[in-house]
């Protein structure tokens, strides 16, 4: 039997400043197999930033034990990190994140550049993921041109065109009205549905249950972790039971 692609154990994480000790999360334990769709949900303070963050290598835990694709990640250097953070994981932030003076051609190829043999089909990948998207036919535009839905499926483009082992969505639909937030929904459901395992980071119920899963976070622990019962399609506002 294969292992899960995450499976974290007892992960904790405490940050100190000018000698005082904040406990963020404690005692965090689950296992994501690959091609799930999980929500992390929680209030805002709750830890969940903070899990998505250890998840996604752009921090590293206290105490407690993260293995990915079955390998101990404590062992892993800063560089290792940094390759398994470019080839294995896109990120979609509620911020965009975009360069609003480059186009979207080039804010999508940004995560190739930092490849160390950089692949004359680059050109193919940045436009296979923008397709992905729907937003192909807005290449050479500036992201400053685009509206907020438009931004953000550009951003989930870019967590795309490395074909990254998880998409991690953090609160990916906050900055948006509702029409554009199922937009974006819809595509994190397609990108599921193909074979990606999405993580999605959202206070909202309504957001969550986009979700196959849910783990539900508050003060630092996990207090639930539930599958979907009626889980929300993001087309029209049709929903599945499961």
């Amino acid at each position: 039997m294969s292992n899960p692609l995450i499976q974290v154990r007892n992960l904790c994480k405490t940050y100190s400043n000018d000698g005082v000790e904040t406990r963020a999360l404690c005692g965090a334990t689950f296992e994501i197999e690959k091609g799930e769709f999980i929500s992390i949900m929680g209030p805002s303070g709750s830890g969940k930033s903070t899990l998505m963050q250890i998840l996604g290598f752009l921090d590293r835990p206290t105490e407690g034990k993260y293995f990915f694709e079955g390998k101990d990640t404590f062992t892993f250097d800063d560089d290792t990190l940094a390759r398994i953070r470019n080839r294995k994981i896109g990120f979609v932030f509620q911020s965009f994140n975009l360069l609003s003076r480059t186009t979207v051609f080039e804010n999508v190829e940004l995560p190739l550049l930092y490849d160390e043999k950089p692949n004359k089909s680059n050109a193919k990948k940045v436009m296979d993921a923008l397709n992905a998207v729907d937003m192909e036919h807005r290449a050479q535009y500036f992201s400053n041109q685009l509206s907020g839905g438009e931004k953000q499926r550009v951003a989930i483009a870019r967590a795309l065109v490395n074909d990254p082992e998880v998409i991690f969505a953090d609160e990916p639909t906050g900055n948006l009205d509702s029409k554009s937030g199922l937009q974006v929904m819809k595509i994190l459901q397609k990108l599921n549905d193909s074979g990606h395992t999405v993580i999605l980071v959202t206070h909202e119920t309504y957001t969550a249950e986009h979700a196959k899963r849910i783990i539900y976070v508050k003060d630092g622990s996990i207090i639930a972790d539930d599958p979907v019962k009626h889980r929300r399609i993001a087309d029209g506002e049709k929903e599945l039971l499961k």
